[in-house]
Protein backbone atom coordinates (compact mmCIF):
# COMPACT_ATOMS: atom_id res chain seq x y z
CA UNK A 1 0.00 0.00 0.00
CA UNK A 2 3.13 2.64 1.37
CA UNK A 3 4.71 1.39 -2.04
CA UNK A 4 1.98 1.82 -4.46
CA UNK A 5 1.31 5.63 -2.92
CA UNK A 6 5.27 6.30 -2.98
CA UNK A 7 5.43 5.12 -6.66
CA UNK A 8 2.27 7.26 -8.11
CA UNK A 9 3.98 10.16 -6.38
CA UNK A 10 7.06 9.99 -7.72
CA UNK A 11 5.57 9.20 -11.00
CA UNK A 12 3.43 12.08 -10.69
CA UNK A 13 6.14 14.67 -10.20
CA UNK A 14 9.07 12.75 -11.91
CA UNK A 15 12.09 14.19 -9.67
CA UNK A 16 13.34 13.43 -6.10
CA UNK A 17 15.55 15.60 -4.27
CA UNK A 18 15.61 17.89 -7.20
CA UNK A 19 17.06 15.28 -9.65
CA UNK A 20 15.04 14.67 -12.76
CA UNK A 21 13.42 10.82 -12.19
CA UNK A 22 14.39 8.95 -15.48
CA UNK A 23 13.94 5.25 -15.10
CA UNK A 24 11.72 3.65 -11.91
CA UNK A 25 11.56 0.20 -11.69
CA UNK A 26 8.50 -1.45 -9.52
CA UNK A 27 9.19 -5.10 -7.80
CA UNK A 28 6.93 -7.25 -5.76
CA UNK A 29 5.93 -10.82 -5.44
CA UNK A 30 3.72 -10.00 -8.07
CA UNK A 31 3.79 -8.13 -11.07
CA UNK A 32 2.98 -4.41 -9.79
CA UNK A 33 -0.28 -2.93 -11.99
CA UNK A 34 -0.41 0.60 -12.76
CA UNK A 35 -3.32 2.97 -13.80
CA UNK A 36 -2.72 3.48 -17.61
CA UNK A 37 -3.70 7.00 -16.87
CA UNK A 38 -0.47 7.46 -14.86
CA UNK A 39 1.83 5.67 -16.87
CA UNK A 40 0.60 7.86 -19.80
CA UNK A 41 0.85 11.01 -18.23
CA UNK A 42 4.65 10.57 -17.40
CA UNK A 43 8.07 10.70 -19.02
CA UNK A 44 9.56 8.47 -16.58
CA UNK A 45 10.16 4.93 -18.12
CA UNK A 46 8.59 2.29 -15.78
CA UNK A 47 9.10 -1.34 -15.63
CA UNK A 48 7.31 -3.27 -13.56
CA UNK A 49 8.54 -6.67 -12.64
CA UNK A 50 7.12 -9.53 -10.40
CA UNK A 51 10.81 -11.29 -8.44
CA UNK A 52 11.24 -13.52 -5.35
CA UNK A 53 13.88 -11.77 -3.27
CA UNK A 54 14.59 -14.50 -1.42
CA UNK A 55 16.04 -16.23 -4.24
CA UNK A 56 19.89 -15.85 -4.12
CA UNK A 57 20.04 -14.55 -7.74
CA UNK A 58 17.04 -11.87 -7.75
CA UNK A 59 19.27 -8.92 -6.24
CA UNK A 60 22.05 -9.44 -8.70
CA UNK A 61 19.67 -9.02 -11.85
CA UNK A 62 17.50 -6.21 -9.78
CA UNK A 63 21.08 -4.23 -9.92
CA UNK A 64 21.95 -4.61 -13.76
CA UNK A 65 21.56 -0.90 -14.07
CA UNK A 66 22.72 0.22 -11.26
CA UNK A 67 19.82 2.01 -9.81
CA UNK A 68 21.22 5.17 -7.79
CA UNK A 69 18.33 4.93 -5.10
CA UNK A 70 16.48 1.69 -3.51
CA UNK A 71 13.55 1.50 -1.34
CA UNK A 72 13.34 -1.67 0.16
CA UNK A 73 9.82 -2.37 1.54
CA UNK A 74 9.26 -5.75 1.13
CA UNK A 75 8.22 -7.53 4.09
CA UNK A 76 5.85 -10.38 6.12
CA UNK A 77 4.17 -8.12 8.02
CA UNK A 78 3.80 -8.88 11.69
CA UNK A 79 0.67 -11.33 12.32
CA UNK A 80 2.11 -13.62 9.51
CA UNK A 81 5.84 -13.30 10.60
CA UNK A 82 4.94 -14.30 13.89
CA UNK A 83 2.44 -17.77 12.80
CA UNK A 84 5.10 -18.57 9.66
CA UNK A 85 8.45 -18.03 11.36
CA UNK A 86 9.87 -19.69 8.36
CA UNK A 87 8.32 -17.44 5.64
CA UNK A 88 9.56 -14.44 8.52
CA UNK A 89 13.00 -15.16 8.31
CA UNK A 90 13.47 -15.97 4.52
CA UNK A 91 11.19 -12.94 3.23
CA UNK A 92 12.86 -10.33 5.96
CA UNK A 93 16.14 -11.78 6.53
CA UNK A 94 17.51 -13.52 3.80
CA UNK A 95 15.46 -11.14 1.78
CA UNK A 96 17.38 -8.08 2.48
CA UNK A 97 20.84 -9.97 2.97
CA UNK A 98 20.76 -11.06 -0.25
CA UNK A 99 19.76 -7.26 -1.68
CA UNK A 100 22.86 -5.94 0.60
CA UNK A 101 25.09 -8.72 -0.88
CA UNK A 102 24.17 -8.04 -4.32
CA UNK A 103 25.15 -4.81 -3.92
CA UNK A 104 28.54 -5.45 -2.27
CA UNK A 105 29.45 -7.67 -4.99
CA UNK A 106 28.72 -4.84 -7.55
CA UNK A 107 30.77 -2.06 -4.95
CA UNK A 108 33.60 -4.46 -5.10
CA UNK A 109 33.50 -4.35 -9.25
CA UNK A 110 32.81 -0.51 -9.51
CA UNK A 111 32.72 0.83 -6.37
CA UNK A 112 28.73 1.36 -6.90
CA UNK A 113 27.19 2.66 -3.51
CA UNK A 114 23.51 3.35 -4.12
CA UNK A 115 20.96 4.93 -1.23
CA UNK A 116 19.43 2.27 0.14
CA UNK A 117 16.34 3.19 2.03
CA UNK A 118 14.91 0.64 4.56
CA UNK A 119 11.40 0.52 6.23
CA UNK A 120 12.19 -1.04 9.87
CA UNK A 121 9.47 -0.81 12.54
CA UNK A 122 8.90 0.03 15.97
CA UNK A 123 8.29 -3.77 16.74
CA UNK A 124 11.98 -3.82 17.17
CA UNK A 125 11.34 -2.64 20.73
CA UNK A 126 10.18 -4.78 23.50
CA UNK A 127 9.35 -4.73 27.15
CA UNK A 128 10.93 -2.98 29.88
CA UNK A 129 11.20 0.30 27.87
CA UNK A 130 10.71 3.68 29.18
CA UNK A 131 8.05 6.15 28.62
CA UNK A 132 9.04 7.88 25.95
CA UNK A 133 11.35 6.02 24.29
CA UNK A 134 14.51 7.79 23.25
CA UNK A 135 16.65 7.40 19.86
CA UNK A 136 19.26 5.78 22.00
CA UNK A 137 17.17 2.93 23.64
CA UNK A 138 18.39 -0.55 23.06
CA UNK A 139 16.93 -2.82 20.40
CA UNK A 140 14.54 -5.88 22.24
CA UNK A 141 12.22 -6.96 20.17
CA UNK A 142 9.63 -9.58 21.55
CA UNK A 143 7.97 -10.84 18.17
CA UNK A 144 9.97 -12.55 15.01
CA UNK A 145 9.15 -9.75 13.13
CA UNK A 146 11.03 -7.31 15.03
CA UNK A 147 13.53 -9.43 15.97
CA UNK A 148 13.98 -9.83 11.35
CA UNK A 149 13.71 -6.09 11.45
CA UNK A 150 16.27 -5.60 14.26
CA UNK A 151 18.63 -8.19 11.97
CA UNK A 152 18.17 -6.44 9.23
CA UNK A 153 18.91 -2.51 11.07
CA UNK A 154 22.59 -4.21 12.10
CA UNK A 155 23.26 -5.50 8.39
CA UNK A 156 22.05 -2.07 7.10
CA UNK A 157 24.21 0.00 9.83
CA UNK A 158 27.52 -2.46 9.04
CA UNK A 159 26.95 -2.16 4.95
CA UNK A 160 26.53 1.66 5.45
CA UNK A 161 29.80 1.45 7.76
CA UNK A 162 32.10 0.00 5.10
CA UNK A 163 30.50 2.30 2.35
CA UNK A 164 29.20 -0.08 0.13
CA UNK A 165 25.50 1.79 0.55
CA UNK A 166 24.51 5.32 1.93
CA UNK A 167 21.64 3.31 4.30
CA UNK A 168 18.73 5.22 6.09
CA UNK A 169 16.64 2.87 8.00
CA UNK A 170 13.58 3.86 9.11
CA UNK A 171 11.34 2.66 12.30
CA UNK A 172 8.37 3.15 10.82
CA UNK A 173 5.33 4.00 13.49
CA UNK A 174 2.06 1.94 12.61
CA UNK A 175 0.55 3.14 9.10
CA UNK A 176 -3.40 4.47 10.12
CA UNK A 177 -5.57 4.42 8.65
CA UNK A 178 -5.04 1.79 5.79
CA UNK A 179 -6.80 1.55 3.06
CA UNK A 180 -8.12 -1.43 1.16
CA UNK A 181 -8.95 -4.55 2.92
CA UNK A 182 -7.08 -6.06 6.15
CA UNK A 183 -3.86 -7.80 5.77
CA UNK A 184 -2.13 -10.21 8.45
CA UNK A 185 -0.67 -7.73 10.40
CA UNK A 186 -1.81 -7.75 14.05
CA UNK A 187 -1.71 -3.81 14.12
CA UNK A 188 -4.57 -4.13 11.80
CA UNK A 189 -7.54 -3.48 13.92
CA UNK A 190 -6.09 -0.01 14.47
CA UNK A 191 -7.10 0.75 11.26
CA UNK A 192 -10.45 -1.65 10.82
CA UNK A 193 -12.00 0.30 13.70
CA UNK A 194 -11.67 3.46 11.82
CA UNK A 195 -12.31 2.49 7.65
CA UNK A 196 -14.72 -0.05 8.50
CA UNK A 197 -17.08 2.10 10.26
CA UNK A 198 -16.26 4.81 7.89
CA UNK A 199 -17.52 2.67 5.26
CA UNK A 200 -21.00 1.91 7.05
CA UNK A 201 -18.89 -1.96 8.11
CA UNK A 202 -18.61 -3.16 11.63
CA UNK A 203 -15.69 -3.67 12.99
CA UNK A 204 -13.98 -6.09 15.97
CA UNK A 205 -12.16 -4.43 18.44
CA UNK A 206 -9.62 -7.19 20.16
CA UNK A 207 -8.22 -5.27 22.78
CA UNK A 208 -8.87 -3.27 25.76
CA UNK A 209 -9.34 1.00 25.05
CA UNK A 210 -6.80 1.96 27.14
CA UNK A 211 -4.15 0.50 24.97
CA UNK A 212 -1.86 3.22 23.83
CA UNK A 213 0.19 2.91 20.13
CA UNK A 214 2.36 5.62 17.63
CA UNK A 215 0.76 6.45 14.70
CA UNK A 216 0.98 7.56 11.34
CA UNK A 217 -0.96 8.42 8.26
CA UNK A 218 -0.14 6.57 4.59
CA UNK A 219 0.66 10.41 3.49
CA UNK A 220 3.16 11.07 6.34
CA UNK A 221 4.56 7.25 5.60
CA UNK A 222 5.55 8.26 2.05
CA UNK A 223 6.47 12.09 2.98
CA UNK A 224 8.91 10.00 5.44
CA UNK A 225 10.49 8.24 2.14
CA UNK A 226 10.54 10.74 0.32
CA UNK A 227 12.56 13.26 2.61
CA UNK A 228 15.12 10.33 3.37
CA UNK A 229 16.16 10.52 -0.24
CA UNK A 230 16.85 14.43 0.23
CA UNK A 231 19.39 13.40 3.41
CA UNK A 232 22.91 12.86 2.61
CA UNK A 233 25.73 10.68 4.42
CA UNK A 234 26.79 13.71 6.78
CA UNK A 235 23.60 14.29 7.69
CA UNK A 236 22.75 10.92 8.61
CA UNK A 237 25.87 9.47 10.05
CA UNK A 238 26.57 5.55 10.83
CA UNK A 239 23.79 5.82 13.14
CA UNK A 240 21.50 5.33 9.94
CA UNK A 241 18.39 3.85 11.62
CA UNK A 242 16.20 5.96 13.69
CA UNK A 243 12.81 6.18 14.94
CA UNK A 244 10.30 8.56 13.07
CA UNK A 245 7.68 11.31 14.50
CA UNK A 246 4.39 9.79 15.40
CA UNK A 247 1.21 10.53 17.54
CA UNK A 248 0.79 8.58 20.68
CA UNK A 249 -2.98 8.06 21.42
CA UNK A 250 -5.07 5.52 23.10
CA UNK A 251 -7.71 3.20 21.25
CA UNK A 252 -10.46 5.05 22.91
CA UNK A 253 -8.99 8.43 22.08
CA UNK A 254 -9.06 7.11 18.10
CA UNK A 255 -12.75 6.26 18.71
CA UNK A 256 -13.37 9.75 19.84
CA UNK A 257 -11.98 11.28 16.73
CA UNK A 258 -13.60 8.89 14.72
CA UNK A 259 -17.16 10.09 16.46
CA UNK A 260 -15.96 13.79 16.04
CA UNK A 261 -15.29 13.42 12.63
CA UNK A 262 -17.96 11.18 11.25
CA UNK A 263 -20.51 10.75 13.79
CA UNK A 264 -21.19 8.82 16.64
CA UNK A 265 -23.40 6.20 14.33
CA UNK A 266 -20.02 5.25 13.19
CA UNK A 267 -18.50 4.25 16.28
CA UNK A 268 -21.68 2.56 17.17
CA UNK A 269 -20.22 0.24 15.10
CA UNK A 270 -17.54 -1.44 16.71
CA UNK A 271 -17.60 -4.19 19.20
CA UNK A 272 -15.67 -5.16 21.24
CA UNK A 273 -14.29 -8.70 20.25
CA UNK A 274 -10.97 -9.42 23.13
CA UNK A 275 -8.43 -11.97 21.06
CA UNK A 276 -5.73 -13.20 23.67
CA UNK A 277 -3.41 -14.41 20.79
CA UNK A 278 -3.53 -10.69 19.31
CA UNK A 279 -3.75 -9.02 22.69
CA UNK A 280 -0.20 -10.95 23.60
CA UNK A 281 1.63 -8.94 20.78
CA UNK A 282 0.51 -5.67 21.31
CA UNK A 283 1.17 -6.23 24.83
CA UNK A 284 4.98 -6.06 24.18
CA UNK A 285 4.70 -3.54 21.94
CA UNK A 286 5.93 0.19 22.67
CA UNK A 287 3.67 3.08 23.17
CA UNK A 288 5.60 6.39 22.95
CA UNK A 289 8.95 7.74 21.74
CA UNK A 290 11.16 10.82 21.20
CA UNK A 291 11.47 11.00 17.72
CA UNK A 292 13.71 14.16 18.62
CA UNK A 293 16.41 13.12 16.52
CA UNK A 294 14.47 12.48 12.88
CA UNK A 295 13.15 15.76 13.49
CA UNK A 296 16.04 17.42 13.38
CA UNK A 297 16.01 15.86 10.10
CA UNK A 298 13.07 17.50 9.06
CA UNK A 299 10.52 14.49 9.19
CA UNK A 300 7.20 15.36 10.08
CA UNK A 301 3.95 13.46 10.92
CA UNK A 302 0.91 14.48 12.33
CA UNK A 303 -0.34 16.02 15.53
CA UNK A 304 -3.60 14.86 16.27
CA UNK A 305 -5.88 11.32 15.36
CA UNK A 306 -8.58 13.77 13.52
CA UNK A 307 -5.25 14.94 11.14
CA UNK A 308 -4.88 11.13 10.48
CA UNK A 309 -8.75 10.72 9.10
CA UNK A 310 -8.94 13.28 7.63
CA UNK A 311 -5.91 12.15 5.83
CA UNK A 312 -8.04 8.97 4.92
CA UNK A 313 -11.56 10.87 3.87
CA UNK A 314 -9.41 12.80 1.17
CA UNK A 315 -6.76 10.45 0.00
CA UNK A 316 -8.67 6.98 0.12
CA UNK A 317 -12.12 7.38 0.86
CA UNK A 318 -14.69 6.47 -1.47
CA UNK A 319 -17.91 7.29 -1.18
CA UNK A 320 -20.75 4.61 -1.38
CA UNK A 321 -18.06 2.58 -3.25
CA UNK A 322 -18.10 4.30 -6.30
Amino acid sequence: MVGSKLSNRLIQEAQINGQKLSQLTLVDINEPQLDATVKDSTNVTINCQAADLTKTDTAQRLLQHKPDLIYHLAAVVSGEAETDMSKGYQVNMDGTRYLLEAIRTRHEQDTYAPKLIFTSSIAVFGKPFPDPIHDEFHLTPQTSYGTQKAICELMLADYNRRSIIQGIGLRLPTICVRPGKPNKAASGFFSGIIREPINGLPAMLPVSRDVRHWFASPRAAVGFLLHAATLERNQVGLGCNMTLPGLCTTVGEQIEALGRMVGTDATKLIQNKPDPYIKAIVDNWPQSFDASRAKSLGFRAEKSFDELIQAYLEDDFIPDGT
